[in-house]
């Protein structure tokens, strides 16, 4: 019986299976961030155990309030800086050199496939588009992982949906994804791994894969993954270029984490996305969905472009096309945070920053503040926001503040009008 990519990760990181269906793996990496990691650490002094397995394997960064907006914020940034140099971890990322977290740790060559990665977050799921099995953990885990290099789960069960068809003109991969949940339910992948393949998945850029994968966790799975391939090993490549005589070596290396032909699978779904029009969230689940086009003249307050699920470079370039000479709705605070400083730097030459802020956008350092309503971005009660981030909980922006999820294509049309539009409205 053929094995899924999953399992396959699972067995060569196989360490012990202590009970029943418990199967403890070998950690490749463990990512921090000064929200959940402090907690771990202060336990582990606590306990006498202020030590971590391989300071080489321990990345950290300081992103979900950055700079410190107060004294508490400030503390924990200390915090995780000092554990930092007390612990000769090189790759922590203070201010100035930080980013989000699932946009930069990618960005750096941290991700690999085949690899096993913990976090202390949900959205950890992001680095599966490489052919990583990648989770959120909490914080009793964190800690073993940090000290040990292990992290204990249930041997990995898998959900196959296959995307067929072909994506129509503003249609994206935020779009994808919040179909496949909504068809899924916000419970239908829990304790389960996603697997994202097919033709439209083979043709998505990595960028779009990790939109992907980021979003798993909103359907309840641990973790989203997508077979590594050329596109995988062209991202890459110059962080590999050293390991392998070519790039269809490293292409051959990588197939072995491709799941097997004959692979069983707890449930597999065919998702034709033909039909497929721009979406948003309604209410506070992500598997609460409407067309674009169904929402009327919804108003909005602010519009958030930015985030671990559509920060990166393409995302501003599809938003920018869509403002380019046009001025934003007097009504809307456009707010704009690249996802890692090279993503600045990068929409800076192409001129992309120019035309967010001649639109009218307020652009901010990458930060994950506004995403989860700690800072740069804030909801008032009652206020509307339209956003290109991954979660509309309640109170998630705000207290009392309402989220529609959405494409920066579509985030970048509503900031135009004023209410939630499409790009194709906009002339």
């Amino acid at each position: 019986m053929g094995k899924t990519i999953a399992e396959k990760i699972f067995d060569a990181h196989h360490v012990d299976t202590p009970s029943g269906d418990i199967h403890v793996i070998k950690l490749d990496a463990v990512f921090c961030h000064e929200i959940t990691t402090p907690v771990a650490i202060n336990d582990l002094v606590s306990r006498g155990k202020d030590r971590v397995f391989d300071p080489g394997k321990i990345k950290a960064v300081i992103d979900h309030v950055t700079p410190a907006k107060d004294s508490k914020t400030a503390e924990q940034g200390k915090l995780i800086r000092e554990w930092a140099r007390r612990q000769n971890i090189k790759d922590f990322f203070d201010i100035g050199r930080n980013g989000v977290c699932h946009a930069l740790f990618p960005e750096k060559g941290f991700v690999r496939p085949g690899y096993t990665i913990i976090m202390g977050d949900s959205h950890t799921c992001t680095h599966g588009a490489f052919g990583a099995f990648a989770a959120g953990v909490g914080t009793t885990d964190l800690e073993v992982g940090i000290l040990k290099g292990v992290c204990a789960f249930h041997y990995p069960q898998t959900i196959k949906v296959t995307v067929t068809g072909e994506l129509q003109k503003g249609v994206y991969a935020k779009d994808v994804v919040l179909s496949i949940i909504g068809t899924l339910g916000v419970n239908g992948a829990t304790n389960k791994i996603i697997e994202f393949t097919g033709p439209v998945i083979d043709k998505m850029s990595m960028e779009e894969r990790m939109t992907l994968c980021n979003m798993a966790i909103e359907a309840g799975g641990t973790s989203g993954v997508c077979y590594p391939d050329m596109v995988t090993v062209e991202y890459l490549w110059d962080f590999i270029k050293e390991d392998y005589s070519s790039k269809e070596e490293a292409l051959k290396d990588f197939q072995k984490w491709q799941s097997d032909s004959d692979a069983v699978y707890t449930d597999e779904l065919t998702h034709d996305v033909s039909s497929l029009k721009p979406l948003t969230t309604v209410g506070y689940k992500p598997d609460q969905l409407k067309t674009i086009d169904a929402m009327g003249k919804t108003k909005v307050d602010q519009v958030y472009i930015g985030s671990c699920t559509n920060g990166r470079i393409e995302d501003l370039r599809a938003a920018a096309q869509v403002l380019n000479g046009k001025k934003i709705s007097a009504d809307v605070r456009g707010v704009l945070s690249p996802a890692t400083p090279q993503v600045y730097k990068q929409a800076l030459k192409e001129g992309l920053i120019d035309i967010f802020m001649d639109a009218g956008f307020c652009v901010t350092n990458p930060t994950c503040g506004a995403c989860l309503g700690m800072s740069n971005g804030v909801l008032a009660s009652g206020e509307v926001c339209a956003s290109t981030t991954n979660r509309n909980f309640n109170g998630r922006m705000g207290k009392g503040g309402m989220i529609h999820l959405m494409s920066p294509a579509c985030a970048a049309a509503t900031a135009i009008t004023g209410y939630i539009t499409s790009e194709d409205k906009i002339q």
